[in-house]
């Protein structure tokens, strides 16, 4: 197997993992009486991912092999994986239990990238064909939870936990895979351990200039308008009738795929500034069009929406990825993306999974759903706040002599 089909595979185990639990949980916790909860397990993700920057920067970049720390943690992911479904009866013990697992997997997303970089030579052409697999990873976690499980599982497939043990089983799957990819030696091996490199710190010195730093902080903002569509756009689904919840949110990774095969061009038309602009716009676009099909259910303003999927993600979070990369040197490459993980995924998604849900919890006022009026008014705070930070990044964010095309 060549070293291109392994880091694809790599790619598509390890967002099926995370497409085949993050986008039914919340369904699932709603039919077992936590309604009031969803937005827990999106707020131990971020909390995960606050951590494996320094979990990054002091193993994976020092100790040991890149490929052998993703196989441990994903195998031990998987057995706490396992474990979610049996405490479904007590609430607390059963996010702890989330959290756990996401101290295991979050780490790994710095992983796969610092990995794969390290493999290729070309990162505006060659990352896009390797990451593409990631999303069709996911995209056929949706099919096969809505469709395969669907005809499995008596009822909906994303009220049972069915797609819990199924991402515990591939996490399992993908921890022995990842020994068999290339030897990935850690990059900072003998250098002095330092809380500021553990940190990141070290790599942000490297990198920091006034264009980075706005880079970061935009990240970092427009992830807390983000936590809302991760948390509640399944439980917006079901409110306005869906009931293949997952496979129709797959389209959102569908478009991305035809997205991520065209960044190569892109680059060289855009550059990275207008990439993220149009990616943060895109952003607002979506929950404009939700709120505008809430009121009448609107079916095919809601899939316009969820296509923008492509746009919003790859544009944003992708084109951020190779940003940094491009910016790093090999000793702080781990580092330099388990300090965006933490920026994005970590502290953004932290707040805004905290703001969403306790904004979706006063709108909800004891009722056991929104009314389709209520989730047009609710989609629009999330858009108002994702125009604040593209006109903060528009205006600010000037690369200069990066040599980084703008």
């Amino acid at each position: 197997m060549s070293t291109r089909v392994k880091l694809s595979t790599m790619m598509f185990l390890q967002f099926f993992i995370w497409g085949a639990w993050y986008t039914t949980i919340a369904v699932y916790m709603t039919h077992h009486g936590m309604e009031t909860l969803t937005h827990w397990p999106y707020t131990v993700n971020p909390i995960a991912a606050i951590v494996a920057p320094f979990f990054l920067g002091l193993v994976a970049d020092r100790y040991f092999a890149t490929e052998k720390v993703l196989g441990t943690l994903h195998i031990l992911g998987g057995v706490v994986m396992f474990a979610v479904p049996q405490a479904a009866g007590a609430p607390t013990v059963f996010i702890l239990l989330l959290l756990l697992y996401n101290l295991c997997y979050m780490p790994t997303l710095g992983l796969v990238n610092s990995l794969a970089f390290h493999h290729i030579q070309s990162q505006e052409k060659q990352f896009p064909l390797i990451r593409v697999f990631g999303t069709i990873g996911w995209i056929v976690a949706g099919l096969f939870i809505s469709l395969v499980l669907g005809a499995l599982v008596a009822g909906v497939p994303e009220q049972t936990a069915a797609p819990i043990y199924t991402a515990a089983g591939a996490s399992v799957l993908l921890g022995i895979f990842s020994f068999t990819l290339p030897h990935t030696p850690p990059p900072g091996a003998g250098q002095r351990v330092s809380l500021r490199s553990i940190a990141g710190l070290d790599a942000l010195a490297q990198l920091g200039d006034r264009a980075f730093y706005v880079f970061i902080a935009a990240s970092l903002l427009l992830c807390i308008p983000l936590a809302a569509y991760y948390n509640f756009t399944q439980l917006f689904l079901g409110n306005a009738g869906v009931t293949r919840i997952a496979a129709t949110q797959t389209l959102g990774q569908m478009s991305e795929v035809g997205f991520m095969l065209l960044m190569p061009l892109m680059f060289v038309r855009l550059g990275v500034k207008r990439m993220l602009m149009v990616g943060m716009g895109a952003w607002i676009l979506r929950y404009v069009l939700f709120a505008m099909a809430a009121p009448g259910a609107v079916f095919w303003l809601i899939v316009m929406g969820i296509l923008l999927h492509g746009v919003c993600y790859d544009f944003f979070f992708v084109t951020g990825q190779i940003y940094v990369d491009k910016k790093s040197t090999p000793a702080v490459r781990g580092q330099a993306q388990g300090f965006l993980v933490l920026a994005t995924y970590g502290i953004g998604m932290l707040i805004g999974a905290q703001v969403a849900g306790n904004v979706f919890n006063r709108f909800l006022a004891g009722a056991a759903s929104l009314t389709l009026e209520q989730w047009s008014r609710f989609w629009m705070l999330p858009a108002g706040f994702a125009a604040v930070v593209l006109l903060f990044f528009a205006v600010l964010f000037k690369p200069g002599t990066s040599k980084t095309k703008a």
